[in-house]
């Protein structure tokens, strides 16, 4: 039997278009931001270092705060352009980083970075989610956002690391990447990849009719992205609490990651089959049940087996969120409300660790994965008490 190919015919290039113009723009968020900048900062720029702490703040905050504008560009000017411009900005914050003596300098470049930033995914997911046959919206949006995810981490390994020795070569790899994230997006529609409905209702009711459908998701936006951001921070800090030395937690995060990966064909399924809350509640409720056996400090013997269960929760959520989504937006006000959850999404992760930070300094190495595993559990229950205010979905097609 012939494996299905979760986009609709012609749509490939697109999504691809739109998914390298994302990976260049996290590569080089990542890599500027946590790696370039501590060490140029002081060293090349002559900044103070809460400068350049400074600086990914007023980018996170630009990012966070110009998603839903961003979405609502999309829906009216197209998504060509509005990837493009935001992909121009985030080149010219670049090429004006070596300009940056000045405190306020590097926060507004910064800013303007993250402005430019606040395009990328809110383009790349409203894309995907068009290109994605009826029943497969989950599986597609999941697998263009965790094929960028390799990008994070490798922007601050490479940027961090030709930083120790050549600054100016680091930052001409990054605005190599973004100038070929430009060019991706030149190969993206104009408009939409699939076609307005016709005889859509007056302009205030679809408005009405989006704020309604976002009412449920954007407290589930912030809470899960607060319990999700709550360890990544931490887990090297915690490990040695754990009996774990640094290739032990890269052991631990490998089993959790291998058994997320290869679980995705069966949670996407059951996710785009019209059981997305399904997915999200068993996806926490398993995440939360593993972080308070962490919590518990076992053996160090036992971690892998929980690492396994909380990498199954992991692979139930990913796909589940972007079906619930998908699902539950109304089509044609999607990118402007898919932008506005993005908001909030942006915001429980700024927050996650820093209350992950305040459990560990209140309850020791125990305390982020007791509060964690309280959050993902409520998350799940959650779920569960105001089902009726979340749809299953759309009708799937089998899969």
């Amino acid at each position: 039997m012939t494996r299905r190919s979760p986009l609709r015919p012609g749509t490939l290039g697109p999504v691809a278009a739109a998914a390298v113009a994302l990976a260049c723009a996290e590569f080089v968020r990542s890599g500027v931001y946590a790696a370039y900048l501590p060490q140029a900062g002081p060293r090349e720029l002559g900044l103070p270092q809460a400068a350049v702490g400074l600086a990914w703040t007023a980018h996170f905050a630009a990012d966070t705060l110009m998603r839903g504008p961003a979405g609502a560009l999309i829906a009216r000017r197209g998504l060509r352009v509005v990837m493009l411009l935001g992909s121009l900005l985030s080149l010219l914050a670049l090429a004006l980083l070596p300009l940056a003596h000045w405190p306020w300098l590097i926060v507004l470049i910064a800013a303007l970075h993250g402005v430019g930033f606040a395009a990328m995914w809110p383009g790349a997911m409203n894309l995907t989610a068009d290109a994605a046959r009826e029943g497969y919206q989950g599986r597609a949006i999941t697998g263009v956002a965790l094929g960028v995810m390799p990008l994070v981490g490798g922007g601050v390994l490479l940027l961090g690391g030709l930083a120790q020795g050549n600054a100016g070569l680091a930052l001409l790899v990054a605005l190599g990447m973004q100038s070929l994230g430009v060019l991706a997006t030149l190969a993206l529609p104009a408009r939409r990849v699939r076609p307005r409905e016709e005889g859509q209702a007056p302009a205030p009711e679809r408005v009405r009719r989006a704020a309604r459908a976002l009412a449920p998701l954007l407290p589930a936006a912030f809470m899960q992205n607060v319990t999700m951001s709550m360890l990544g921070l931490l887990l090297f800090t915690l490990a040695p609490g754990l009996g774990l030395n640094y290739w032990g937690m890269v052991a631990l995060l490998a089993v959790g990651g291998v058994v997320a990966y290869g679980s995705l064909p069966f949670t996407g399924r059951v996710a785009d089959r019209g059981r997305a809350r399904l997915a999200l509640t068993a996806g926490f409720a398993l995440v939360g049940l593993a972080l308070s056996a962490i919590a518990a400090t076992p053996p160090v013997w036992a971690l892998y087996p929980l690492a396994a269960v909380a990498g199954l929760g992991y692979a139930c959520i990913s796909p589940g969120w972007a079906a619930l989504v998908t699902g539950t937006l109304p089509e044609g006000e999607r990118p402007a409300a898919w932008g506005a959850l993005m908001t909030f999404e942006n915001a429980g992760t700024a927050l996650g660790p820093l209350l992950g930070s305040l459990a560990f300094a209140q309850l020791g190495v125990p305390g982020p994965f007791l509060v964690g595993g309280v959050l993902a559990l409520t998350t799940a229950l959650a779920y569960i008490v105001f089902r009726r205010a979340f749809p299953e979905g759309r009708t799937a097609q089998p899969a």
